[in-house]
């Protein structure tokens, strides 16, 4: 496998060289790499996105493909998404925590930095595009699909804490290139995990430089010539400024590793997401008499044949696309943070990661979408006009005329959160691919910042593309690596709840704390 770090070297020398090589002007550089790198975008996304038509509704098998796992994992662990939330909570608070444990980060540094991962501009603009395009029943399609990634979340993080590698300098690496090679070797299938947790690892890294990292960058500028001025602002043509600034401080954050990054979401998500859950329960409060005409919209369009955006199955597979999109359920992105807990059973962590999807989709999408329902929706307006974040923030002026920089702040946040737990995923494919060492660890983080840099500069639109896809692709080998280690979960899961009935677990922890 040394061909895969070759190509990636290639890849980052070749995207380099493009900046150099080209005028200085922005739009020298967007419309050269754009051009580069359209054919290939094109190819990988009609590839990874390919669509199928069912009753006259265009349907992405990838969707398919991720919906069908957590409907399998929801009836497999027998809705253990809805009966765990009690013991989620108890381990968030440190109720079985024992001393002494393995790992880099709490139970709750674990989960804010997987949720800072996917809390982002998404839960404020793309759940206004699919309100917009598909009515209001997308909501309720949203929450169910929010509700049945909890289970497959809980799957990723029970073998990512399984199979992880416990360094000897005390850190910790995992995730799906470890599951997926160590997981499938006790199944003897060897010959299958390798070569998958390789195409997993390659994958991410590429992806997070475009949708974890330059996406968010590019968005967080744009949110910040919001808050300065607008387009007639002093910073509206400074995003090599604020590239820089934004760069510079996410490189002494990651520097410092998961822990120091854990330091800053875990103080960073509980403030702007409730900031941002306060203000949306405001909105609704003050609009309270819209509140019963939105539930009810919410609940009989997702049923309606005539419904926006192509009757139910068109509402459904909306739905069920934004909440795949916003938590990332089945991408197991999220496992390679929640590795790194402290503890020595692996079932624990995966209840911790149910409320990760629950966090993001069910709560703060589900928000979003009330705000703008029972603000400006207006169903013969669905399908046109504002779109994505301009539409939410106009839902929220139009109660609180105020909150417009507010909200633009917060988008700031989530995006700076999101570029810092992906910076930590590619991290750990990097070393996956090229070995565990500081010297490489260094290489990756000063590339990462670069190209944060340069997401503010410029416009890499067949580049953004291109890494959507990848990161959508790794649900291939992701999910099929998950089935095959059903079994295991379930043994795993089965062993702990029974020793947590007994008693055992209880006793145990006593003893270590004594």
């Amino acid at each position: 496998m040394f061909v895969i770090p070759i190509l990636i070297r290639v890849w980052v020398v070749g995207v380099l060289f493009s900046l150099l090589s080209v005028p200085s002007s922005a739009a020298g550089i967007d419309a050269t790499i754009n051009s580069a790198m359209q054919p290939i975008a094109d190819a990988v996304a009609s590839f990874i996105f390919f669509e199928v038509s069912v009753f006259g509704t265009r349907l992405p098998l990838i969707i398919l493909w991720l919906i069908g796992a957590s409907i399998f994992f929801t009836c497999y662990f027998r809705f253990l998404n809805l009966r765990g939330f009690k013991h989620a909570f108890e381990l968030l608070r440190g109720d079985f925590t024992k001393p002494g444990q393995r790992g880099e980060l709490t139970h709750f540094q674990a989960l804010a930095t997987a949720v800072s991962g996917t809390v982002g501009i998404g839960n404020i603009s793309s759940v206004a595009i699919v309100i917009s395009v598909g009515g209001p029943g997308a909501t309720f399609w949203l929450m169910v699909a929010g509700l049945l990634g909890m289970s497959t979340k809980f799957a990723e993080c029970v073998v990512g804490v399984k199979y992880r590698k416990l360094n000897s300098d005390g850190s910790v690496s995992g995730g799906p290139m470890y599951y997926l090679e160590e997981g499938l070797k006790e199944r003897n299938l060897a010959w299958l995990g390798k070569p998958m947790g390789y195409f997993y690892a390659l994958s991410i890294v590429i992806g997070c430089m475009g949708i974890g990292n330059m996406f968010q960058s590019n968005q967080a500028f744009e949110q910040f010539v919001v808050v300065t001025g607008g387009e007639t602002g002093f910073f509206a043509d400074k995003g090599w400024l604020f590239g820089a600034v934004l760069a510079s401080i996410v490189g002494v954050v990651i520097l410092g590793g998961i822990t120091s990054i854990a330091k800053v979401t875990s103080k960073l998500v509980p403030f702007m997401a409730g900031i941002y859950i306060i203000g949306s329960l405001t909105v609704i409060f003050l609009n309270a008499e819209r509140v019963p005409w939105a539930i009810g919209a919410i609940v009989t369009e997702a049923f309606n044949s005539s419904a926006v955006g192509g009757g139910i199955l068109g509402v459904m597979i909306m739905g069920f696309q934004r909440a795949v999109f916003s938590n990332e359920a089945g991408i197991g992105s999220a496992a390679i943070a929640h590795s790194a807990v402290k503890t020595q059973e692996p079932v624990t962590e995966g209840f911790v990661g149910l409320m990760e999807p629950f966090i993001d989709t069910v709560v703060i999408c589900t928000l979003t979408a009330l705000v703008i329902l029972t603000t400006v929706y207006e169903p013969e307006l669905a399908g046109a006009g504002m779109q994505g974040i301009e539409l939410t923030t106009r839902a929220f002026g139009t109660t609180l005329t105020w909150s417009a920089i507010p909200l633009a702040f917060i988008a700031i946040l989530f995006a700076f959160s999101t570029l810092l737990s992906w910076s930590y995923y590619g991290l750990k494919g990097w070393t996956y691919i090229v070995g565990e060492s500081r010297k490489a660890e260094n290489i990756f983080k000063i590339i990462f910042c670069l190209f944060a840099a340069l997401g503010c500069m410029v416009q890499l639109d067949a580049v953004l593309e291109f890494s959507d896809a990848l990161v959508f692709v790794i649900a291939l080998p992701n999910i099929i690596g998950l089935y095959i280690l059903a079994p295991i979960i379930k043994k795993e899961l089965n062993r702990y709840q029974e020793r947590l009935r007994n008693g055992e677990i209880q006793n145990l922890r006593k003893q270590l704390s004594r």
